[in-house]
Protein backbone atom coordinates (compact mmCIF):
# COMPACT_ATOMS: atom_id res chain seq x y z
CA UNK A 1 0.00 0.00 0.00
CA UNK A 2 1.63 3.47 -0.74
CA UNK A 3 2.27 5.27 2.32
CA UNK A 4 1.10 9.09 2.85
CA UNK A 5 2.39 11.51 4.85
CA UNK A 6 -0.34 13.17 7.79
CA UNK A 7 -0.23 16.41 8.93
CA UNK A 8 -2.17 17.11 12.37
CA UNK A 9 -3.90 20.38 13.41
CA UNK A 10 -4.74 20.41 16.85
CA UNK A 11 -2.70 18.77 19.93
CA UNK A 12 -5.83 18.19 22.22
CA UNK A 13 -6.65 14.67 23.50
CA UNK A 14 -8.05 13.11 20.09
CA UNK A 15 -4.70 14.66 18.43
CA UNK A 16 -2.75 13.08 20.88
CA UNK A 17 -4.78 9.59 20.28
CA UNK A 18 -4.33 9.92 16.57
CA UNK A 19 -0.78 10.82 16.96
CA UNK A 20 -0.17 7.37 19.15
CA UNK A 21 -1.90 5.68 15.79
CA UNK A 22 0.32 7.62 12.99
CA UNK A 23 3.43 6.63 15.31
CA UNK A 24 3.05 3.11 15.75
CA UNK A 25 2.53 2.86 12.37
CA UNK A 26 4.28 4.79 10.08
CA UNK A 27 7.11 5.37 12.75
CA UNK A 28 6.95 9.19 12.68
CA UNK A 29 4.21 12.04 11.79
CA UNK A 30 5.34 14.06 9.53
CA UNK A 31 4.05 17.31 10.87
CA UNK A 32 1.63 18.81 13.65
CA UNK A 33 0.57 22.41 13.68
CA UNK A 34 -1.43 23.81 16.97
CA UNK A 35 -3.05 26.71 18.21
CA UNK A 36 0.55 28.44 18.92
CA UNK A 37 3.97 27.40 18.19
CA UNK A 38 4.68 26.46 21.59
CA UNK A 39 1.78 23.96 21.71
CA UNK A 40 2.49 22.12 18.58
CA UNK A 41 6.55 22.01 19.65
CA UNK A 42 5.14 20.34 22.92
CA UNK A 43 3.20 18.16 20.92
CA UNK A 44 6.46 16.97 19.29
CA UNK A 45 8.05 16.13 22.48
CA UNK A 46 5.86 13.55 22.93
CA UNK A 47 5.78 11.85 19.44
CA UNK A 48 8.24 11.30 16.45
CA UNK A 49 7.11 14.61 14.44
CA UNK A 50 8.93 15.49 11.25
CA UNK A 51 8.30 19.33 11.45
CA UNK A 52 6.06 21.44 13.24
CA UNK A 53 4.57 24.08 12.27
CA UNK A 54 3.58 28.06 12.80
CA UNK A 55 0.09 27.97 11.49
CA UNK A 56 -1.66 26.25 9.15
CA UNK A 57 -0.86 28.20 5.94
CA UNK A 58 2.68 26.50 7.02
CA UNK A 59 1.72 23.13 6.93
CA UNK A 60 -0.62 23.46 3.50
CA UNK A 61 2.25 25.33 1.62
CA UNK A 62 4.17 21.85 2.32
CA UNK A 63 4.24 19.79 -0.95
CA UNK A 64 5.13 16.34 1.17
CA UNK A 65 1.66 16.59 3.19
CA UNK A 66 -0.93 14.19 1.20
CA UNK A 67 -3.78 14.10 4.11
CA UNK A 68 -4.63 16.46 6.67
CA UNK A 69 -6.36 15.65 10.16
CA UNK A 70 -8.15 17.84 11.90
CA UNK A 71 -8.94 17.60 15.42
CA UNK A 72 -10.04 21.41 16.69
CA UNK A 73 -13.47 22.63 18.28
CA UNK A 74 -16.32 22.10 15.06
CA UNK A 75 -16.58 25.99 14.93
CA UNK A 76 -13.00 25.74 13.15
CA UNK A 77 -13.79 22.82 10.84
CA UNK A 78 -15.31 24.49 7.90
CA UNK A 79 -13.07 26.62 7.44
CA UNK A 80 -9.82 24.41 7.78
CA UNK A 81 -11.09 21.70 5.69
CA UNK A 82 -11.54 23.77 2.77
CA UNK A 83 -8.65 25.78 2.69
CA UNK A 84 -6.59 21.98 2.67
CA UNK A 85 -8.91 21.04 -0.22
CA UNK A 86 -8.04 24.26 -1.92
CA UNK A 87 -4.22 23.10 -1.57
CA UNK A 88 -4.87 19.94 -2.63
CA UNK A 89 -4.78 18.17 0.22
CA UNK A 90 -7.03 14.68 1.10
CA UNK A 91 -9.20 16.02 4.50
CA UNK A 92 -9.96 13.37 7.62
CA UNK A 93 -11.69 15.30 10.25
CA UNK A 94 -13.19 15.24 13.28
CA UNK A 95 -16.56 15.15 14.47
CA UNK A 96 -18.90 16.30 13.67
CA UNK A 97 -17.30 17.46 10.48
CA UNK A 98 -18.93 20.69 10.11
CA UNK A 99 -21.11 22.49 11.53
CA UNK A 100 -24.53 22.53 9.22
CA UNK A 101 -24.77 20.83 5.73
CA UNK A 102 -24.51 23.77 3.90
CA UNK A 103 -21.08 24.38 5.34
CA UNK A 104 -20.15 20.35 4.22
CA UNK A 105 -21.85 20.41 0.83
CA UNK A 106 -19.61 23.40 -0.03
CA UNK A 107 -16.48 20.93 1.27
CA UNK A 108 -17.85 17.94 -0.49
CA UNK A 109 -17.83 20.23 -4.23
CA UNK A 110 -14.60 21.50 -3.69
CA UNK A 111 -13.62 17.60 -2.96
CA UNK A 112 -15.06 16.24 -6.17
CA UNK A 113 -13.28 18.88 -8.42
CA UNK A 114 -10.28 18.14 -7.18
CA UNK A 115 -10.73 14.81 -7.00
CA UNK A 116 -9.70 14.03 -2.92
CA UNK A 117 -10.67 12.25 -0.13
CA UNK A 118 -12.83 13.63 2.19
CA UNK A 119 -14.08 11.19 5.41
CA UNK A 120 -14.79 12.22 9.06
CA UNK A 121 -14.06 10.76 12.66
CA UNK A 122 -17.14 8.73 13.39
CA UNK A 123 -15.32 5.64 14.56
CA UNK A 124 -18.16 2.93 13.68
CA UNK A 125 -18.15 3.89 10.07
CA UNK A 126 -14.74 2.41 10.10
CA UNK A 127 -15.20 -0.69 12.62
CA UNK A 128 -14.69 -4.10 11.51
CA UNK A 129 -18.12 -4.89 13.44
CA UNK A 130 -20.21 -2.82 11.75
CA UNK A 131 -19.65 -3.33 8.38
CA UNK A 132 -20.53 -6.99 9.15
CA UNK A 133 -23.54 -6.07 10.88
CA UNK A 134 -24.83 -4.37 7.94
CA UNK A 135 -24.01 -7.00 5.46
CA UNK A 136 -26.44 -9.06 7.95
CA UNK A 137 -28.51 -6.31 7.97
CA UNK A 138 -29.21 -5.82 4.67
CA UNK A 139 -29.27 -9.68 3.49
CA UNK A 140 -32.45 -9.99 5.06
CA UNK A 141 -31.71 -12.48 7.62
CA UNK A 142 -33.64 -10.97 10.54
CA UNK A 143 -36.41 -9.62 8.04
CA UNK A 144 -37.19 -6.06 7.33
CA UNK A 145 -35.57 -3.02 9.79
CA UNK A 146 -38.38 -2.30 11.68
CA UNK A 147 -37.17 0.04 14.50
CA UNK A 148 -33.53 1.51 15.69
CA UNK A 149 -33.47 2.87 19.15
CA UNK A 150 -30.48 4.85 20.12
CA UNK A 151 -29.13 6.16 23.38
CA UNK A 152 -26.29 8.41 24.56
CA UNK A 153 -25.75 10.20 27.36
CA UNK A 154 -22.53 11.82 28.68
CA UNK A 155 -22.20 13.61 32.06
CA UNK A 156 -20.05 16.94 31.35
CA UNK A 157 -19.36 18.71 34.43
CA UNK A 158 -21.40 21.42 34.92
CA UNK A 159 -18.66 24.17 33.38
CA UNK A 160 -20.67 27.53 31.60
CA UNK A 161 -16.89 28.11 30.42
CA UNK A 162 -16.36 24.69 28.97
CA UNK A 163 -16.30 24.17 25.12
CA UNK A 164 -19.17 21.56 25.77
CA UNK A 165 -21.95 24.31 26.73
CA UNK A 166 -20.02 27.10 24.37
CA UNK A 167 -22.85 28.62 21.45
CA UNK A 168 -19.91 30.46 20.29
CA UNK A 169 -17.87 27.51 19.42
CA UNK A 170 -20.62 25.05 18.57
CA UNK A 171 -21.47 22.75 21.56
CA UNK A 172 -24.02 21.03 22.74
CA UNK A 173 -25.29 17.40 23.12
CA UNK A 174 -26.32 17.64 18.70
CA UNK A 175 -22.55 17.42 17.57
CA UNK A 176 -20.55 16.52 20.36
CA UNK A 177 -22.19 12.86 21.25
CA UNK A 178 -25.41 13.46 18.99
CA UNK A 179 -23.56 12.67 16.01
CA UNK A 180 -22.76 9.23 17.07
CA UNK A 181 -26.65 7.98 17.95
CA UNK A 182 -27.71 9.62 14.50
CA UNK A 183 -24.97 8.08 12.30
CA UNK A 184 -25.84 4.76 13.78
CA UNK A 185 -29.64 5.27 12.71
CA UNK A 186 -28.52 6.41 9.64
CA UNK A 187 -26.11 3.27 8.93
CA UNK A 188 -28.42 0.78 9.21
CA UNK A 189 -31.53 2.87 7.50
CA UNK A 190 -32.07 1.72 4.04
CA UNK A 191 -32.89 5.34 3.20
CA UNK A 192 -33.07 8.73 4.06
CA UNK A 193 -35.33 9.32 6.55
CA UNK A 194 -38.17 12.17 5.18
CA UNK A 195 -39.93 12.79 8.48
CA UNK A 196 -38.23 14.24 11.47
CA UNK A 197 -40.15 14.79 14.71
CA UNK A 198 -37.68 16.17 17.45
CA UNK A 199 -37.93 18.41 21.04
CA UNK A 200 -35.04 19.82 23.27
CA UNK A 201 -33.99 20.93 26.39
CA UNK A 202 -31.37 24.14 26.45
CA UNK A 203 -28.42 24.29 29.15
CA UNK A 204 -27.87 27.61 30.10
CA UNK A 205 -25.73 29.00 27.85
CA UNK A 206 -28.64 28.33 24.98
CA UNK A 207 -27.16 25.06 23.53
CA UNK A 208 -28.96 22.10 23.74
CA UNK A 209 -28.25 19.39 26.94
CA UNK A 210 -30.89 16.82 25.88
CA UNK A 211 -33.07 15.99 23.12
CA UNK A 212 -35.13 13.44 21.75
CA UNK A 213 -35.17 12.61 18.39
CA UNK A 214 -37.51 10.63 16.42
CA UNK A 215 -36.90 9.27 12.41
CA UNK A 216 -38.74 7.69 9.91
CA UNK A 217 -37.95 6.90 6.03
CA UNK A 218 -40.26 6.44 2.83
CA UNK A 219 -39.61 2.24 4.06
CA UNK A 220 -41.68 2.72 6.95
CA UNK A 221 -38.31 2.38 9.59
CA UNK A 222 -38.25 4.62 12.37
CA UNK A 223 -35.08 5.57 14.24
CA UNK A 224 -35.46 7.19 18.11
CA UNK A 225 -32.92 8.58 19.60
CA UNK A 226 -32.29 10.39 23.14
CA UNK A 227 -29.19 12.45 23.81
CA UNK A 228 -28.04 14.03 27.37
CA UNK A 229 -25.28 16.04 28.19
CA UNK A 230 -25.54 16.36 32.29
CA UNK A 231 -26.89 12.74 33.00
CA UNK A 232 -25.45 9.56 32.00
CA UNK A 233 -27.34 6.86 29.65
CA UNK A 234 -25.91 3.57 28.63
CA UNK A 235 -23.80 3.98 25.00
CA UNK A 236 -26.84 1.26 23.72
CA UNK A 237 -27.88 0.43 20.15
CA UNK A 238 -30.33 -1.59 19.01
CA UNK A 239 -31.65 -3.06 15.46
CA UNK A 240 -34.92 -4.20 15.90
CA UNK A 241 -35.94 -6.32 12.71
CA UNK A 242 -39.14 -8.45 11.70
CA UNK A 243 -37.67 -12.00 13.14
CA UNK A 244 -34.99 -10.88 15.47
CA UNK A 245 -32.81 -7.45 17.04
CA UNK A 246 -29.45 -6.73 16.60
CA UNK A 247 -28.26 -5.18 20.63
CA UNK A 248 -24.54 -3.23 20.61
CA UNK A 249 -23.05 -1.70 23.94
CA UNK A 250 -20.56 0.93 24.02
CA UNK A 251 -21.84 1.09 19.87
CA UNK A 252 -19.14 4.03 19.00
CA UNK A 253 -16.63 1.33 18.71
CA UNK A 254 -17.93 -1.65 19.40
CA UNK A 255 -16.57 -5.01 18.73
CA UNK A 256 -18.72 -7.20 19.43
CA UNK A 257 -23.24 -7.65 18.77
CA UNK A 258 -25.43 -10.00 20.28
CA UNK A 259 -28.19 -10.92 17.78
CA UNK A 260 -31.80 -12.33 19.81
CA UNK A 261 -33.70 -14.60 16.65
CA UNK A 262 -36.90 -14.02 18.35
CA UNK A 263 -38.71 -16.97 16.18
CA UNK A 264 -36.76 -19.07 18.28
CA UNK A 265 -34.77 -17.65 21.20
CA UNK A 266 -31.58 -18.42 19.35
CA UNK A 267 -28.78 -15.85 20.66
CA UNK A 268 -25.74 -15.10 18.32
CA UNK A 269 -22.39 -13.36 19.49
CA UNK A 270 -20.53 -11.66 16.82
CA UNK A 271 -16.88 -10.33 17.47
CA UNK A 272 -15.18 -8.26 15.04
CA UNK A 273 -12.19 -6.23 15.49
CA UNK A 274 -11.32 -4.38 18.45
CA UNK A 275 -12.29 -1.23 20.14
CA UNK A 276 -8.59 -0.26 21.41
CA UNK A 277 -7.83 -0.26 17.33
CA UNK A 278 -10.88 2.87 16.61
CA UNK A 279 -8.82 5.31 14.84
CA UNK A 280 -6.15 2.73 13.53
CA UNK A 281 -9.59 1.00 11.30
CA UNK A 282 -9.94 5.08 10.59
CA UNK A 283 -6.95 5.93 9.06
CA UNK A 284 -6.64 2.53 7.59
CA UNK A 285 -10.02 3.50 5.52
CA UNK A 286 -8.88 6.69 5.35
CA UNK A 287 -5.71 5.27 2.97
CA UNK A 288 -7.66 2.91 0.97
CA UNK A 289 -10.25 5.45 -0.07
CA UNK A 290 -7.13 7.61 -1.30
CA UNK A 291 -5.52 4.16 -3.18
CA UNK A 292 -8.59 2.92 -4.35
CA UNK A 293 -10.24 5.95 -5.38
CA UNK A 294 -13.11 5.08 -3.33
CA UNK A 295 -14.78 6.78 -0.22
CA UNK A 296 -17.54 7.95 -2.20
CA UNK A 297 -20.71 5.88 0.13
CA UNK A 298 -18.88 6.65 3.29
CA UNK A 299 -19.44 10.02 2.01
CA UNK A 300 -23.02 9.83 0.87
CA UNK A 301 -23.67 8.52 4.68
CA UNK A 302 -21.42 11.86 6.40
CA UNK A 303 -23.54 13.98 4.13
CA UNK A 304 -26.85 12.14 5.03
CA UNK A 305 -26.10 12.70 8.77
CA UNK A 306 -24.93 16.22 8.57
CA UNK A 307 -28.17 17.13 6.72
CA UNK A 308 -30.61 15.12 10.00
CA UNK A 309 -28.39 17.14 12.05
CA UNK A 310 -29.08 20.79 10.70
CA UNK A 311 -32.81 19.83 9.84
CA UNK A 312 -33.17 19.01 13.69
CA UNK A 313 -31.44 22.45 14.58
CA UNK A 314 -33.58 23.98 12.46
CA UNK A 315 -36.91 22.66 14.23
CA UNK A 316 -35.72 23.75 17.34
CA UNK A 317 -34.86 26.95 15.33
CA UNK A 318 -30.86 26.77 17.11
CA UNK A 319 -28.76 28.74 15.43
CA UNK A 320 -24.94 29.59 16.17
CA UNK A 321 -24.21 32.65 16.61
CA UNK A 322 -20.97 32.65 13.81
CA UNK A 323 -23.95 30.99 10.93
Amino acid sequence: MTSYNWGIVGTGWIAHDMGEVLAKRDGEIYGVCGSSLVKAKEFAKEYPVKMVYSDLDDMLADPHIDIVYIATPHNLHYAMIKAALLKGKHVFCEKAITVNSQQLEECVNIANEKQLVLSDGVTLFHMPLYKKLRQVVQSGKLGKVKMIQVNFGSLKEYDVNSRFFSKELAGGALLDIGVYAVSFARYFMTSQPEVILTSVEYFETGVDESSGIILKNQEGEMGVIALTMRAKQPKRGVIACEHGYIEINEYPRADEAKIIYTNTGETEVIKLGDSKEALHYEVLDMENYISTKTGAENLQMIQDVMTILTKVRQEWGMVYPFE
